[in-house]
């Protein structure tokens, strides 16, 4: 699953920044939903096999219900895996492409809108129409929290909108902020588990959440959550993420409404739910395609994460001891604290924090950040490069790095500089990837 990256930004330095596009076409490559997918479910005289479980084939119908970034690819390979069976359900995405016998609904990322609410009832019905014949077959990708969102009782749609702008801004991690949403939601926290009772019910997930903790994926629709009202209530005090009266007052309700599974139950054996691909599959795969260029690569974490800005220095400084012909590779999530009215994303941060950081490099080095849906912020890159070269290009447009970052304006700086990495939606949602790469010269 190549990406067709914008050429513009290999013109600073053509070729360490194609080793680059390389690596990271790499790490697409081993996050393609359909592979992941094809990889973990297959029908054969035995059964259904979801992982390592097998189950019976369903005597009735297979009830696809797909939504997230991926879900397009997914429910395409689930088509493909399951045959002749037959199938009906729903694909929710940002593009709300139909595959196939399933229908498709279109909505918003990240904020949910009219979309998102139509997509969530629709899943809820369809669930809910399963009988006990039946497979309800979730295919979860990131992105799935805003795509599919239904409500609480009292609340409407807007005040999950409120509430997710303010912990955008805050900088809350993605944990934080998905315990939230799963305590103002009917359709998360387990919520579509319940409603697709007493059919079967297997999950297949692409996580795009550091660790996978599998309640915070698309809010764990189809998992018990751990965690409880007092934990939201607490993360918008942490975060100082201001929310409306009716939130507040939902919150302290606690799960009064009863219509989710009990806090720490475990999904029951019958139910597997397994992880097809996440943030390391593709910094291993970022990594073979770096070494079949002739490069020393190496995975440094999988979980890397903190303030965009903070990450940036720290990849910085990190470039400094590579030597000649060494890439190192890191996958996660960084955050921004949103304090000034500029456009970017984190991404967008992490690499013009690198570029300042490595204005007086004495080694010739560079960083780049890249979120591997293609989608970094509101904007159409998908993230960006930094170099010792960075400040001075800027400068020589008239820019000055130190303030574009204050103000969180990394996106104009960076299209002046060439250093934007751009190739559109990729069809998968795994986090981020980040290169260190020092080039023989």
């Amino acid at each position: 699953m190549p990406a067709a990256f914008d050429p513009a930004v290999l013109a600073a330095d053509p070729g360490p920044r194609a080793d680059v596009l390389a690596a990271l076409n790499g790490a697409l490559a081993a996050a393609d939903p359909a592979a992941a997918v094809r990889r973990h479910l297959s029908l054969g005289r035995r059964g259904l096999a979801v992982g390592r479980s097998r189950m019976p084939v369903p005597k009735g119908r297979v009830v696809i219900l797909a939504f997230g970034k991926a879900a397009p690819a997914m429910a395409a390979a689930a088509l493909e895996v399951l045959g002749s069976l037959p199938v009906s359900g729903a694909v929710v995405s940002p593009s709300g492409s139909a595959v196939g016998p399933l229908e498709g609904l279109a909505a918003s990322h990240p904020i949910p809108d009219a979309g998102s609410l139509r997509a969530g009832h629709r899943l809820l019905a369809l669930a809910g129409e399963a009988g006990r014949h039946d497979l309800v077959l979730a295919l979860v990708s990131g992105g799935g929290s805003a795509l599919a969102e239904v409500p609480r009782a009292g609340l409407v749609l807007e005040d999950l909108a409120e509430v997710n702008r303010a912990l955008w801004r805050s900088g809350a991690p993605i944990i934080a902020v998905n315990t939230v949403r799963r305590h103002l939601s009917a359709f998360k926290g387990g919520r579509l588990a319940a409603a697709a009772t007493p059919a079967r019910l297997a999950t297949l997930i692409l996580s795009d959440v550091v660790g996978s903790p599998l309640e915070a994926i698309a809010g764990g629709p189809t998992v018990p959550d751990p965690t409880t009202s007092a934990d939201a209530l607490e993360a918008l005090r942490r975060w100082e993420a201001p929310a409306p009266p009716q939130v507040l007052a939902a919150l302290e309700a606690g799960r009064a409404d009863g219509s989710a599974p009990l806090a720490g139950e475990r999904p029951p054996s019958t139910a597997p739910v397994v992880v097809v691909a996440d943030g390391a599959a593709a910094a291993a795969g970022a990594t073979a395609a770096a070494q079949e260029r002739g490069l020393t690569a190496r995975v440094v974490s999988t979980a890397l994460e903190g303030e965009a800005r903070v990450v940036g220095r720290r990849l910085a400084e990190a470039a400094r001891r590579l030597s000649p012909g060494e890439m190192a590779v890191f996958a996660g999530e960084t955050t921004v604290t949103v304090t000034g009215a500029g456009r970017g994303g984190r991404n967008q941060e992490v690499a013009l924090a690198a570029g300042l950081a490595l204005e007086e490099s004495p080694a010739d080095v560079l960083v780049a950040s890249f979120a591997t849906d293609g989608v970094d912020g509101p904007t159409d890159a998908a993230g960006g490069l930094g170099d010792r070269q960075t400040v001075l290009r800027g400068g020589e447009r008239g820019l000055e790095a130190a303030a574009s970052l204050e103000a969180n304006d990394a996106f104009p700086y960076l299209e002046a500089c060439g250093d934007l990495l751009r190739c559109g939606p990729t069809g998968t949602n795994v986090g981020d990837v980040m290169l260190v790469y020092r080039p023989r010269r």
